[in-house]
């Protein structure tokens, strides 16, 4: 009876995505919960930082929403109090965190989503506890705002990504993970980062020939 091949799983696709999201002051003092339910919802927190604006920097930050009626009062809004900014990672995450806050109006929110931060958290349209960016050119934007200090460069995803991981991490990683499974350690997380470190390919190697002294 012929052998059958053993089915090759096509490596899963990579793709990082980052938004912004604030903390508006009407939700500072729930923060730390609004961040536990972040990370429970699979998002990472790249960066964090909590800050006071002034008007006018509400004004530049929401520079798109400039002539409208409620423009005045949300900038006055936005700098009554401290905020909370956050730089969110994973995949799609522009749309998924745009769904766990839910709709603009909090009052709304209440009634179709009341699952969602706004509906939770927020009590009107105005005050509706949690800022998410609406695309991925505003998601840059907004992250350059809230950190200016920060370098915003292009995540691998895709086939480049792939291409890397296969390259230059799967071969060993693959054999350190091999080698983890005979032992089974009691600490597999520190065994395996001393097995990278010492079986890292691109370490420098130590050369044992003669040493040579020079004439004096």
């Amino acid at each position: 009876m012929d052998e059958t091949p053993l089915q090759q799983m096509s490596p899963p696709h990579i793709y990082v995505e980052r938004t912004l999201a604030l903390i508006k002051p009407d939700a500072i003092h729930k923060a730390e919960e609004i961040e536990d339910i972040i990370l429970q919802s699979g998002f990472t927190i790249l960066q964090k930082r909590r800050l006071q604006l002034s008007p006018e920097q509400c004004s530049d930050f929401y520079a798109e929403q400039y002539g409208k009626l409620f423009f005045p009062s949300l900038t006055a809004f936005m700098s009554s109090g401290p905020i909370t900014a956050l730089v969110l990672a994973r995949d799609h995450s522009i749309a998924l965190w745009k769904a766990l806050i839910g709709p603009a109006n909090s009052s709304k929110a209440k009634e179709t989503h009341p699952h969602c931060l706004r509906a939770k958290y927020g009590t009107s349209d105005l005050r509706n506890a949690v800022h998410g960016s609406d695309s991925f050119s505003a998601a840059e934007r907004e992250i350059k705002f809230m950190f200016p200090s920060s370098l915003i460069e292009p995540i691998p995803m895709g086939e480049s990504a792939k291409d890397y991981l296969s390259r230059f991490v799967n071969p060993t990683l693959l054999t350190g993970l091999t080698e983890l499974c005979k032992r089974k350690p009691a600490d597999p997380f520190t065994w395996l980062a001393d097995w990278l470190v010492e079986n890292n390919p691109n370490k420098p190697k130590i050369s044992d020939g003669p040493i040579i002294e020079e004439a004096k």
